[in-house]
């Protein structure tokens, strides 16, 4: 699947200039409230029309300005996922569900139908009203509507906006599965970097109606100037579990050449991950400390340093290949006589790490 989009619009005061082009996967439209996001997946969806450009999937042009050709936003197939479920009220779950099967291409077989609300785990809600919902459940049956439509191409815009963290828990992971277990291409809108470091393949960072940066999610996330607030800076890394401490409620996961222990929710043996670490929550020391509660300790070298303007210092550690990021004080970086090319010790708060 190739998604090529191209696109112009001026909108009172705002002007979208921006275009890319996705692949296969997740590909998220990253950046603050008012960056364009919703602009341009409008646009993709047929919602609204370019004052200037194109969208094309996989060859067949469905917004072309310069030849006047604009297909109908019900003839591109699109499942779209709003921030609101918008469920039918007065239906039960599953009418609500049937009602995105009148939209396939074909009739879902059964097991489809079957398949995604096992997906979406939602098979104890089908009997039930909407009002007997949480708000995280709604969007699951949302999606699933969706999906039943049998879509060419997903878009979901700021789908857990909504949601308080405890439901926001509670869907990544079925967000996670559909992203595993489908063909379909996603193209999905946020402004949280925490969502995004869970399901994009792909980042296209917006900013002020323009595409600042595009590339893999491992990448993108992991520069500095990526995120919206400096609080939110990190890197994201791909490891490998090897085990899982049940006593304990540890995962242990390799990386290139280190370790890196993870609590919560038991992981699977031999199942890749991602692991976003906040910048603020690694110290930086010169020597390996002992008595501490920490049990992520890893051998460093620094890469590189960034002072900033409030006094702290950004820090990129080299941890046998993988790239962590740490922000300390101005202070605590002379005190330590850091530079480039120093060896030490990178002190990573364990329960500020979830995969």
């Amino acid at each position: 699947m190739t998604l090529i989009v191209e696109a112009k619009q001026r909108l009172g005061a705002f002007s979208l200039d921006a275009a890319f082009t996705s692949e296969r996967g997740v590909t998220a439209l990253f950046g603050r409230s008012g960056s364009g996001k919703t602009s341009m997946i409008r646009i993709i969806a047929g919602l609204a029309h370019p004052d200037e450009g194109r969208v094309v999937l996989d060859g067949e042009v469905l917004t072309e300005t310069a030849t006047g050709i604009f297909v109908a936003k019900h003839r591109r197939r699109f499942g779209y996922v709003f921030q609101e479920a918008r469920l039918f009220p007065h239906l039960s779950i599953r009418a609500n569900l049937s009602y995105g099967r009148w939209f396939a291409a074909r009739p879902a077989h059964s097991e489809s139908f079957d398949h995604i609300v096992d997906l979406l785990g939602i098979e104890t809600l089908l009997e039930r009203s909407p009002s007997k919902l949480s708000g995280g459940e709604k969007q699951r049956v949302a999606i699933g509507r969706a999906l039943l439509s049998s879509p060419r191409l997903l878009l979901m815009d700021e789908p857990l906006a909504a949601l308080d963290d405890a439901r926001k828990a509670e869907i990544l992971p079925y967000l996670q599965r559909l992203r595993d277990e489908t063909d379909i291409p996603i193209v999905y809108v946020s402004h949280s970097i925490a969502e995004v470091a869970r399901l994009a393949n792909q980042v296209v960072v917006m900013r002020d109606g323009k595409v600042e940066a595009i590339g893999p999610a491992i990448d993108i996330l992991s520069r500095p100037s990526t995120a919206a607030d400096r609080r939110e800076a990190g890197a994201l890394l791909e490891g490998t579990v090897e085990r899982f401490d049940a006593r304990h409620h540890l995962s242990t996961v390799a990386l290139k050449s280190c370790q890196l222990h993870i609590p919560g929710a038991a992981l699977a043996p031999g199942k890749t991950v991602r692991i976003r670490i906040p910048s603020r929550d690694v110290m930086v020391a010169t020597a390996r400390p002992e008595g501490l509660s920490a049990l992520n300790i890893l051998e460093a070298r620094i890469d590189g340093m960034s002072s900033t303007e409030d006094g702290t210092v950004e820090i990129r550690l080299d941890c046998g290949g993988d790239i962590i990021l740490s922000r300390i004080t101005t202070l605590s970086c002379e005190r330590l006589d850091l530079r480039p090319g120093r060896a030490v010790f990178a002190v990573i708060k364990t329960v500020a790490l979830e995969a």
